[in-house]
């Protein structure tokens, strides 16, 4: 599903950011990201939404070298990805609903599927009530559900989340994860980036984490250890 090789990345002619990271994981996995501020995180999460290109290596997505695509054939691969960043990257002139609306508009799905999928589920995260409120109007914890809305609508193959319930209260984080979980058992691929071990040590998925530029894959209770030992 994801074959990272000896991928380096930088920005510009600055030292790298990220240095011979190998990563293979399997169709339909589920992954917490973490490490420490500046770590590298958000720029890893950049090359697998194909925002950015690795500097070297090889990077291989949904069976497919993609380090060299060109420009033009990016789009087909992006509308396999959902992607929530901590910017949210809404269209602040769409309302709520029709910003979650917006990718299966793009993939031609009829109304009816749009009015039906799109309500049940702003419903579902807690936004019924608010299905035409555009983003100015919003609280950032609100504008996050939207976002994280909108990158689930299509049940992408591969599910890319910056600190998705870092603004958020409890609960409402919790039943996020939850559907987090459901659809990962529907077979998307879910990448977490987080710095909330409370979520680690509830959820038990397997942790990578990024120390010095590189990248390290363990078990939930080796990370545990290790952070609780520090």
């Amino acid at each position: 599903m994801i074959r990272f090789e000896n991928v380096g990345m930088r920005y510009g002619m600055g030292p790298e950011v990220l240095r011979d990271i190998n990563l293979h994981l399997s169709h339909g996995s589920f992954h917490f990201l973490t490490g420490p501020t500046g770590a590298g995180k958000s720029s890893l999460l950049k090359l697998l939404a194909l925002s950015h290109r690795p500097s070297r290596g090889l990077l291989s997505l949904f069976g497919q070298e993609v380090s060299h695509l060109e420009r033009e054939d990016l789009p087909d691969f992006r509308r396999k990805i959902g992607v929530v960043f901590q910017e949210f990257r809404l269209l602040d002139h769409l309302s709520a609903f029709e910003n979650v609306a917006l990718p299966l508009r793009i993939a031609g799905a009829e109304d009816d599927l749009v009015q039906k999928n799109v309500k049940e589920l702003l419903n579902w995260v807690g936004l019924g009530n608010q299905m035409n409120a555009r983003p100015p109007t919003l609280s950032g914890g609100e504008k996050q559900r939207v976002a994280i809305a909108r990158a689930i609508i299509n049940r992408p193959q591969l599910l890319i989340a910056d600190e998705p319930t870092g603004s958020m209260d409890p609960e409402m984080g919790l039943r996020l994860m939850h559907l987090f979980q459901e659809l990962n058992k529907l077979g998307t691929t879910v990448v977490i980036a987080t710095h909330d071990i409370e979520m680690i040590r509830r959820f038990r998925h397997p942790v990578m984490y990024l120390e010095d530029s590189t990248l390290h894959t363990t078990t939930p209770t080796a990370y545990l250890a290790r952070f609780e030992g520090m």
